[in-house]
Order: C-alpha cells, then sequence, then structure tokens
C-alpha cells in the first residue's frame, strides 16, 4: 500500500474529508453552546385577532433555548400552531440575535357540533367564538365537505334571501338543512341522476308559486321525492 500511489492519495483524500468533517461538528457544537450569540427578542408578524401577546409568550416559553444557533425552529414552531386560532406558522432567524414567526389564523366560518369551530377552508380546530355562526354537524373527517356544501346550499338559496343555519349530514350521509327563519329542509343521499343541489334548486323555482304564496309558516319540507316535495305547516304539527 505504502508505494501504490493511488491509495496513498485516496487515504490522504479520506483523512482530509474526515478531518473537514469533525472540525465543522466541533465548530458548530461550538456555535449552539456560546455565549456569544445570544437571542434577544422574537417579533411576531401576521394579522391577529384571536391570538394576543401574552399567548405568544406562554406558548414560546421554555422553547427558545440556547443562543442564535442554537435554538430549535420547528419546536417554536410546532408551540405556535398548538395555539387554538394559529393556522400556520413560520419561524426564521434574523441575524444577528432575533427570531421573526409569521403566523396565519384560522377564519372561523361555522361551529362544529362534536366541539370546536370550523374555517373557511372546511379545516376543524379548538378555537372559541362569540360571533353568531352557523352550526355544522357530520361524521368525523367530512367537515371540509360540509363546508364546500354549506357554501353550494347558500348559494342556491340565494335569490330567496334564506341563509342556511345549521347543515347536517347524517351517518348515512343525508343532508339536512335548518334556515335561519326555522324552515327544516329534508334533502337526503346523493343520487347520481338527483344530487341534493338539484332537489333544493328545484324548491327555490317553485317557491313563487307554492310556499311563497302561502300565508301560514312552514316549519318542514321534505324534498326526497322525484316529482314533488312534501310540506309541514307549523300548526300541523302534533295532528
Amino acid at each position: 500500500m505504502w508505494d501504490n500511489p493511488r491509495l496513498l492519495n485516496a487515504a490522504a483524500g479520506f483523512l482530509t474529508a474526515l478531518a473537514s468533517m469533525v472540525f465543522v461538528l466541533a465548530a458548530v457544537l461550538l456555535l449552539q453552546r456560546s455565549t456569544l450569540f445570544p437571542l434577544r427578542e422574537m417579533t411576531v408578524r401576521g394579522s391577529l385577532a384571536h391570538t394576543s401577546g401574552a399567548d405568544i409568550e406562554r406558548a414560546v416559553h421554555g422553547r427558545i433555548d440556547g443562543n442564535f444557533f442554537a435554538v430549535d425552529l420547528a419546536q417554536v414552531r410546532a408551540a405556535l400552531e398548538g395555539l387554538p386560532w394559529v393556522r400556520d406558522a413560520e419561524v426564521r432567524r434574523v441575524w444577528p440575535d432575533r427570531l421573526e414567526a409569521t403566523l396565519e389564523e384560522h377564519v372561523a366560518l361555522a361551529r362544529w357540533a362534536g366541539g370546536g369551530l370550523v374555517d373557511v377552508l372546511g379545516e376543524r380546530f379548538d378555537g372559541a367564538s362569540d360571533a353568531a355562526l352557523p352550526q355544522f354537524a357530520g361524521p368525523p373527517g367530512t367537515e371540509a365537505a360540509v363546508a364546500r356544501r354549506y357554501r353550494r346550499f347558500g348559494e342556491i338559496l340565494a335569490p330567496l334571501g334564506a341563509v342556511p343555519a345549521r347543515v347536517t349530514l347524517s351517518p348515512r350521509y343525508a343532508w339536512r338543512l335548518r334556515l335561519a327563519d326555522g324552515l327544516a329542509v329534508e334533502l337526503g343521499r346523493d343520487a347520481p341522476d338527483d344530487p341534493v343541489e338539484a332537489r333544493l334548486a328545484r324548491l327555490v323555482a317553485a317557491w313563487p308559486l307554492t310556499l311563497g304564496r302561502m300565508q301560514k309558516k312552514h316549519e318542514y319540507v321534505d324534498l326526497r321525492y322525484p316529482n314533488g316535495f312534501a310540506l309541514r305547516l307549523a300548526e300541523a304539527k302534533g295532528r
């Protein structure tokens, strides 16, 4: 081996690379443990309506350890995203002594019957709100589907000035609405040739000549019929 230049050059290259790696590792460890690069502040960016500075401070307390190089950005990000209203957090170092966090909050769309809220992207989160919000209900994991249908139902009902106050998807995947005026609308399950949106659109089209002409208040409409619908008046309840 000692009289083989190629092997000697290869061994020398390997040892040089190994020494460089050890040097870099030692330098990184030294920087992480050094007291010469302390973190002095963390700034927060984003339009925050439900997350206070005190909330943020509590979330990151004890997680910003070490100096500028040693702080675990992933840990800080996870702590911030653990706040109820924070949907997404990005954390970066800003030389020489600062962290910068950019936060995005959920925008609440509705309350979820199983607890928490649903945002405009159809994601459930554990926030609380005093705002007047519609109510959603459905099997676990259907929050996004219910949110999409809520928007579509609202578009179909807009010509009547009607607003869905509750959208329910049953365990059998049947749809039901309750409007802001109290009217319950039974839509049933989707069918390939008769989706629930089409049934609701038929009700809206027929409204001026049917329910729109009635003096008595109606409380329930069943649209699970191919050629019409069933109606129950409030005064008829219990008869």
